[in-house]
């Protein structure tokens, strides 16, 4: 039994030591036949023989472009708000219907207004009364029965009694809710019979006959963006539909981080085919060919700046050198150079993630 196992474990060992030989064999096979291994993540690379780091290249070439932005968008009412009450109350009238199509000053809502119907009247009372005194004090004064100190503080009397007047009658046109503008109502959140508390929500409310258009642009373009200019606005939700809209506002200010400016656009909306919220694409057209610097999108490693690898010879080999490029605007797969690169200037498009400067590389056999 021993001599059997014993020769069952030696069969083992030679059939592992065979699987071994053949696996390194195949490695070096592999080598001898110059072909590439895959690195860690999955991008094939050179073989440690001192020839460089396997890159693919293309040549940053001019080309001749329509002038056109575009940009993504979101569409906003051109005026919203939430309505909410000034004072609190219990609710005992809604004047409209959800989503219902409203006038400016007409009135949605109504709280319980007892108490400051009541404190109008006795304003208007004392009022009365302040007024009756003074108008005979005043002929008093004219038959120098009372002095002029007198006549004065029956003036003033009546000044506090018109302002509380005033003050009251303010109080109770609170407890009424109207439309700030012209616009359609939303779904409203209360009943009936519901208390409400100062400032909060009860609907809002929208004009959506014209919509604000906001998006970004490059700074690149700041030079030929102009209010009046017309753009074409387009949205996934109606993709037969074009729609033209106006700029209406540039922001004066560049946003540092995306190096952008804030753009908004007037689109007139009188059908109602589109809402506050949707996103959209825009469409400027400046009218012109242009000749650009043009690469391919994935020779940019994005950062702050950006930046591209040159490829250069040094010393009967290729090298590479980074630089940082300013981008312009993106079409089929390629990206404007502002600034950073040259005509015909050699730039890695894979392979970056093994480069530095002064790297050596080797290009890849198409």
């Amino acid at each position: 039994m021993k001599t059997k196992k014993r020769h069952h474990n030696g069969v083992v060992l030679l059939a592992l030591a065979g699987l071994v030989t053949l696996g390194g064999g195949g490695y070096w096979l592999h080598r001898a036949d110059g072909q590439d291994l895959p690195d860690a993540n999955g991008l094939a690379t050179t073989p440690d023989d001192g020839e460089g780091v396997l890159v693919e290249t293309a040549r940053a070439t001019k080309t001749q472009l329509s002038d056109v932005a575009t940009a993504v968008g979101t569409l906003k009412s051109n005026e919203s708000v939430v309505l909410r009450p000034e004072a609190s109350g219990r609710i005992n009238r809604i004047a409209f219907q959800d989503g219902e199509r409203v006038k400016k000053g007409a009135l949605l809502l109504t709280l319980d207004a007892g108490i400051q119907a009541a404190e109008l009247q006795q304003a208007e009372a004392n009022l009365a009364l302040a007024r009756a005194n003074q108008s005979r004090n005043e002929d008093l004064f004219r038959k120098k029965f009372i002095s002029p100190q007198a006549l004065d503080n029956t003036r003033a009397a009546l000044r506090v009694q018109e302002a509380a007047v005033t003050l009251a009658r303010a109080r109770l046109d609170k407890m009424q809710i109207r439309a700030p503008f012209d616009g359609v109502v939303g779904i409203r959140n209360v009943s009936v019979g519901d208390y409400v508390r100062e400032g909060e929500d009860l609907v809002n409310l929208e004009d959506t006959t014209t919509l604000k258009v906001d998006f970004r642009l490059p700074e690149a373009y700041l030079n030929r963006l102009k209010v009046g200019a017309r753009l074409e606005v387009m949205s996934d939700a109606l993709p037969d539909a074009r729609f033209s809209a106006s700029m209406s506002a540039l922001d004066p200010l560049v946003d540092v981080g995306g190096r952008s400016i804030s753009c908004r656009a007037l689109l007139p909306n009188e059908e109602g085919r589109l809402h506050p919220g949707m996103f959209v694409r825009v469409r400027l057209d400046f009218g012109t060919n242009v000749e650009v610097l043009m690469i391919p999108e994935e020779a940019v490693m994005m950062g702050s700046p950006p930046l591209v690898f040159r490829v250069a010879p040094q010393d009967r080999k290729l090298t590479v050198r980074s630089a940082p490029v300013r981008l312009g605007q993106h079409r089929a797969g390629q990206v404007e150079i502002l600034e950073g690169l040259e005509e015909n200037v050699e730039v890695v498009i894979s392979g970056h993630l093994k480069l530095q400067d002064g790297a050596t590389i080797k290009r890849r056999e198409s």
